[in-house]
């Protein structure tokens, strides 16, 4: 059975040669993926990568428009002729089961609560993303989509969470952690105070609180917390692998007695070889295992 997903083209900075790179490797290692690209096709001069309809496979749809990174999310609603705004009507129009954008989140988002809405029982949206951990990861939610929300929208956070690490991560009955900054149940803001009950008596896996280092450790399958403070973990997540990978990257040996150093270790260096090989593989592992790009992006539930 065929997947049909749109994909959106030229939302990004680095479109459309970046997304239509990606096209193509999807539907050859995808056989049950057909793919359909909105985007200017490729017919402005100003654009850069080669026109859609010179790659293998793909469908495409010429949308005039587009909303730019830097512009305001209401923008999706005056330009309707936009890959974002093409994309989703095309979802709710039933001509494919998903719309992929690597470009304004907040377009994204204002597109699909305008043309697709809610689930009847949710309030707001919830961006998640699957989180590294020392085991398997686990999904974190919200990550951007509400930095206000009430202790009700967490209780639904929580069980869409619930929802997609059964179904999609494959981990039964998921145990659910509320992210603050303490175990204790009178620790965090009013929010996740105010938040604490609802999700004791909501029968789902609640663990209780869970601190910033706790995801990490594998702790909990759902962490859930607030758009502003999901987005600051994420982020600091990514810039602390990226510092920790360019440290350990850009070591040199500056100065005499370095090099002397150097020079006298070498003979042990060269015995010690198979093990530095076996050590670099092993960082090698480890940073790929922490890198945000192999994680894809998050999607929006609800």
């Amino acid at each position: 059975m065929s997947v049909r997903v749109v994909l959106d083209a030229i939302g990004r900075d680095h479109a459309p040669g970046i997304p239509v790179e990606g096209a193509v490797w999807a539907l050859h290692e995808i056989p049950e993926l057909d793919l359909i690209l909105v985007g200017q096709g490729g017919t402005d001069p100003h654009q850069t990568g080669p026109p859609f309809h010179a790659r293998p496979f793909a469908f495409y749809r010429r949308c005039p428009q587009v909303v730019e990174m830097h512009e305001h999310i209401i923008t999706v609603k005056t330009k309707r002729d936009s890959s974002t705004a093409v994309g989703m009507r095309m979802v709710r129009s039933r001509e494919a089961e998903a719309f992929v954008s690597m470009g304004n989140t907040g377009a994204v988002m204002t597109a699909a609560l305008f043309h697709l809405s809610y689930i009847p029982w949710i309030a707001h949206t919830a961006l998640a993303t699957v989180y590294p951990t020392a085991q398997r990861p686990c999904l974190l939610l919200d990550i951007g989509a509400n930095t206000d929300p009430k202790p009700l929208h967490l209780l639904q956070f929580a069980m869409m969470g619930v929802a997609y690490a059964e179904r999609i991560l494959g981990r039964p009955n998921p145990r659910v952690g509320l992210l603050l900054n303490g175990e204790e149940p009178s620790k965090g803001s009013l929010l996740v105070q105010e938040a604490h009950r609802p999700l004791q008596e909501s029968g789902l896996n609640f663990i209780e609180n869970v601190e910033a280092r706790d995801p990490s450790r594998g702790l909990a399958e759902v962490v859930v917390t607030d758009g502003f403070t999901g987005n600051v973990v994420i982020k600091h997540l990514e810039g602390t692998v990226s510092f920790l990978a360019r440290f350990l990257m850009g070591q040199r040996t500056d100065g005499k007695l370095d090099r002397l150093r150097l020079a006298l270790a070498l003979p042990g260096l060269l015995l010690a070889a198979p093990g530095l090989l076996f050590l670099i593989h092993s960082l090698r592992r480890i940073f790929q295992h922490l890198d945000c790009r192999e994680y894809g992006g998050a999607p929006l539930l609800g």
